[in-house]
Parts: C-alpha cells; structure tokens; sequence
C-alpha cells in the first residue's frame, strides 16, 4: 500500500469554501468509482482557513502520473467533478510546475517507529 499527503488551497471566499463543502458531503458515484477502478484504497480531505490537506492510500501498482490522466480520460463524470472542483481552488505556492495538487513529503510515520 502507498501513502500520500497532498495540498492545495481553496479560493479565501466564503460561500466558494461552502459549496465545495456542500460537494463533497455529496460526491458524485461516478468520479468515486472511477478512484477506485485507478487503485485508490481511501482519500480524505481535511480543510483548515483555505489550505486543504489530502491524505490518500492507493495500491503499490498506482501510480498518479499515469493513474489520475486516465481517470478523467476514461470517466466524462470525473472529468466533470474535476473541472468542478478546480474553479474552488488555487495551487500553493510551492506547487512545482504542472502540478494541481502539490505532494508533500512524509517526515514521519509512527507504523515505522512501533
């Protein structure tokens, strides 16, 4: 199993922030089955201000340049939810170039350390 952490901010508006909140307290199935189908095991989103954190579990066959094109390519309703959800956000500044979600680097894991 693979571990992600990734960020990005939302735009500093309010009812932005609440209809993003209003989406994904009710997702489309499609997009939902979609992550499934590419190997993604669990995703949760935290949201702190404007800056969200996304922590993800994939399968070791996924990988996220190939995985997440496809999944858009291959399923109209991901590609939808995903142009959706963009007009919310907004990269960090520490995005490298070409990159939505930014990942960001595990400096800790407790499984590691029991």
């Amino acid at each position: 199993m693979k571990h992600y952490g990734l960020t990005i901010d939302l735009k500093d508006d309010p009812e932005l922030i609440a209809q993003y909140k209003a989406h994904h307290a009710d997702p489309w199935p499609e997009p939902l089955q979609g992550l499934r189908e590419i190997g993604i095991i669990d995703m949760k989103i935290f949201l702190l201000g404007t800056r969200m954190f996304m922590y993800m579990t994939s399968t070791d066959e996924f990988d996220a340049e190939r995985d997440f094109p496809t999944y858009v390519e291959r399923n109209p309703k991901a590609a939808e939810w995903d142009a959706l959800m963009r007009t919310f956000q907004q990269q960090v500044p520490q995005a490298r170039e070409g990159e939505w979600w930014a990942e960001m680097e595990m400096v800790f894991d407790l499984e590691r350390h029991v």
